[in-house]
């Protein structure tokens, strides 16, 4: 019970607000550099930043076992290098905005996936708050594609990996993990970085990247409010009360367009209010 009292509404507010900055940092980055070298540098530092603070600094922790290390990898597959690196090479086509508002539709996805995958009976508040946020998604999207603010393709790359980070989600909740969250977050950050390197070296000219200010500041943004403070208020989040925590994602759409007017002069229309309202219905309406 008191536990449960002792998160205040500052924590899911902060988290909100550096959870939502994502999409910003990422299109600022992708201004020096190709997507995947922003992501690759990102997954890479924040990968050995987490593991050296675990072993060196803490040094209590243990290490993965050979069957945790096979969890590690597919979870890093599907949580880091296909759905992270999927969205920052969507977000080189999508408005930051988009992005946001999509993140705000893992909980719909993840109702789906859970029916699907651990065949629990999918709920019809579940089954239609999914076709409305998707359908909002579509409605805030429509004048972005006539501006040339987003393009099919970038869409469907950006669905594709909501699904991924959805089924990693699922897969995450399947299991018993003996690891603490530090260290799971560390290796598979880690491990998706080294999955996604092939990738990286194949479809890069790293004569045409430019390693300046902005790039750095961008690195920097996506590993420490985000990667690691943000991370850190949605954990005391969830173990105050998961089903509450899950409803500040309902912030971060607003966030989200609000940092991308400003800071990239990225148009709010009436289809994006209306988009972001279906949005946060389709959560409210799937969370009953």
């Amino acid at each position: 019970m008191n536990e449960k009292k002792a998160s205040p509404i500052w924590q899911g507010l902060v988290f909100a607000m550096l959870w939502a900055s994502a999409s910003a940092a990422t299109k600022f980055g992708v201004l020096s550099v190709a997507p995947l070298v922003l992501a690759q540098v990102r997954f890479m530092l924040a990968g050995v930043g987490m593991l050296g603070f675990a072993y060196l600094v803490q040094r209590s922790n243990p290490m993965p076992n050979r069957t945790e290390f096979g969890r590690l990898t597919l979870f890093a597959l599907l949580n880091t290098t296909i759905y992270l690196g999927g969205f920052v090479l969507a977000l080189k086509q999508v408005s930051a905005g988009i992005g946001s508002l999509s993140t705000a539709t893992n909980p719909l996805f993840i109702s789906l996936m859970s029916a699907v995958w651990l065949r629990r009976k999918l709920r019809w508040q579940e089954g239609a708050g999914i076709v409305l946020g998707l359908l909002g998604v579509v409605v805030a999207t429509i004048p972005l594609l006539e501006d040339a603010h987003a393009t099919v393709q970038g869409l469907l790359i950006l669905l594709g990996s909501m699904v991924s980070v959805s089924a990693a989600t699922v897969y995450y909740a399947r299991f018993e993990w003996r690891l603490p969250p530090l260290v799971i977050n560390g290796w598979q950050v880690f491990i998706g970085g080294l999955l996604l390197l092939p990738f990286t070296l194949l479809t890069t000219d790293f004569t045409a990247q430019h390693y300046d200010i902005r790039f750095w500041a961008s690195v920097g943004w996506l590993i420490i409010p985000v990667s690691v403070v943000a991370l850190q208020l949605w954990f005391r989040l969830v173990r105050a009360d998961a089903v509450r925590a899950s409803l500040w994602l309902f912030l971060c759409p607003i966030f989200g367009f609000a940092y991308s007017a400003i800071l990239l002069g990225e148009p709010i229309t009436w289809y994006t209010v209306v988009g972001t309202a279906l949005v946060i219905g389709g959560l409210g309406l799937g969370r009953k």
